[in-house]
């Protein structure tokens, strides 16, 4: 029987439901965030802002880089910093490296909270706990390749992961770590692969 529809199976409808696998993690993660950031009294964009201050390198921690980098406008960070300013969570130094900028501190009130924040992964790590290696490794391999897909078309604007980095070098060692990280001079493996690097440099 001739039908229009591809059968059972065809890619079509396995990266269909790839897809919709996706967007339930992506559900998942946000529901699990909003509620630990509202048993901090915090909103998303409070907690997103305190997680940016406690990986990133003081030189971007500005308003403007990480309005950037967490792709929101200038005026919600700035409203969001200001709203952690006042929580005590954050202070904002008188200077920044350029003169003129101030940059964003964690308290340690902030550096606290921060860390508690993070509970919102446990139910994530509990469940990737039970996968092997390689397999989680492959995982890894499949969803960077789409971030960095997603990037070239523009649908993510800031994407700080290994494989979209000026310095790595794909495949060029033998053994089980066959990248090359040319800033830090070190192999890779796949698992190795980070997702959000502050050292990233967007490749040309």
């Amino acid at each position: 029987m001739v039908s229009g529809h591809p059968p059972l199976g065809a890619r079509p409808e396995l990266d269909a439901r790839l897809v919709a696998a996706l967007e339930r993690v992506g559900q998942a993660a946000r529901v699990s965030l909003r509620r630990e950031t509202r048993r901090h009294g915090l909103t998303p964009t409070q907690a997103q802002l305190l997680s940016r201050l406690r990986t990133d390198p003081p030189r971007h921690r500005r308003v403007d880089i990480l309005a950037t980098r967490l792709d929101l406008t200038h005026p919600t960070v700035s409203d969001a910093a200001s709203a952690l300013v006042r929580k005590g969570l954050v202070r904002r130094s008188r200077k920044g490296p350029d003169g003129r900028s101030p940059t964003l501190d964690l308290t340690p009130a902030g550096e606290r909270t921060a860390d508690e924040l993070e509970a919102w992964q446990g139910p994530f790590l509990r469940a990737l706990a039970a996968r092997s290696a390689p397999e989680k490794q492959r995982t890894l391999g499949l969803l960077l390749a789409v971030i960095e897909h997603l990037q070239r078309e523009g649908v993510i604007t800031v994407a700080r992961t290994c494989t979209t980095c000026r310095f790595f070098r794909r495949d060029v060692h033998a053994g089980p770590r066959p990248h090359h990280c040319a800033l830090l001079e070190v192999p890779l493996g796949d698992g190795d692969l980070r997702v959000d690097c502050p050292e990233h440099r967007r490749a040309a």
